[in-house]
């Protein structure tokens, strides 16, 4: 029973949830085979920097099995998810770890191709810098949203210039933005990260990225927290004394402004984050999602406020 006021729902949630879409587009849940295909960065290997952004550990590929051919993570994927979810679970191939468009794009080409021969993949999900957008991998992505259904997954991160120089991005919001309208302009579907909690961000900066993100209005987007990830450049920081993390109430509470900015058919893909526990320093409170999640739902439910409540649509 739908007890939400907000359109975009089947229950009592307030925001655009990613189960809403999939049981709209594919009449039944959806899950992702998280892969690892050996891709670097340009941010890692020299061409525009070294050491990866600040918060980077090893190209951010939690959960997969890099030491396996991408055929056999697919396969290792479907096992896990059909032995927790049963026989008739389908699936997204979700290239996560590092800049997976920076290759050459006949190597993307087989990769990409190659997952889509498996039974029960039903999509494609390519996480990337909008700095690795070349013509040639665009016109392979234009290729494969014919055939299938793709996400590029862009991490922004902030829309602040200072900030990104700081995490040592390695581009500008100005570069980001080409790129996302590049790939706009195709009709490719746009998923956009962004982290909250960046070092010497404050509120306003924060809502400030929420409102860039509601000008340029992707499909999706992915919101969540900094992790303090034990070898990285940012654990350094952190035990420094550097840096603050935001706390879980601060979390919510941005989390809650953002969402009344954002358009409300734009699909909320997350709204929290996961660390790998075996190396989270901070903020161990992210590890209770239960909580996290509960909270922006009460929270919500207590301002009788939605997504989109206050976006201000372009004209």
């Amino acid at each position: 029973m739908n007890t939400s006021p907000f359109e975009y729902s089947l229950d009592n949630k307030r925001y655009h949830t990613l189960n809403y879409h999939n049981l709209k587009r594919y009449g039944h849940k959806i899950y992702k085979a998280v892969l690892d295909c050996g891709f670097t960065c340009p941010n890692i290997d020299g061409t525009k920097g070294f050491g990866g952004c600040i918060f980077c550990d090893g190209g951010s590929g939690y959960f997969t099995r890099g030491d396996l051919d991408t055929a056999s993570q697919l396969k290792a994927e479907k096992s896990r998810i059909i032995s927790k979810y049963g026989d008739a679970a389908r699936f997204i191939a979700y290239f996560q770890a590092n800049t997976n468009t920076y290759a050459p794009v006949e190597k993307l080409r087989r990769i990409f191709l190659s997952v889509l021969e498996e039974s029960n993949v039903c999509g494609i999900s390519i996480g990337t810098r909008a700095d690795c957008l070349s013509d040639d991998v665009i016109g392979l992505l234009q290729e494969l949203s014919e055939k299938t259904d793709l996400t590029i997954e862009l991490g922004m991160q902030s829309c602040h210039d200072k900030t990104l120089r700081l995490i040592n991005r390695c581009y500008t919001h100005s570069e980001f933005r080409k790129g996302y309208f590049r790939l706009k302009a195709k009709g490719i579907r746009i998923c956009i990260h962004i982290i909250n909690g960046l070092p010497d961000e404050t509120d306003e900066m924060m809502l400030e990225t929420a409102e860039e993100l509601a000008r340029l209005s992707p499909d999706a987007v992915k919101l969540q927290m900094l992790h303090v990830i034990n070898g990285t450049a940012l654990a350094d920081m952190y035990q420094n004394g550097k840096i603050r993390l935001l706390d879980r109430d601060e979390y919510i509470n941005i989390i809650v402004k953002q969402l009344e900015l954002l358009p409300p058919q734009t699909v909320i893909e997350r709204i929290t984050g996961d660390g790998d526990k075996s190396k989270l320093i901070a903020p161990m409170w992210s590890t209770d999602k239960l909580s996290v999640l509960g909270g922006i739902d009460k929270r919500l439910a207590v301002l009788d406020t939605w997504q989109g409540k206050h976006y201000k649509k372009q004209v």
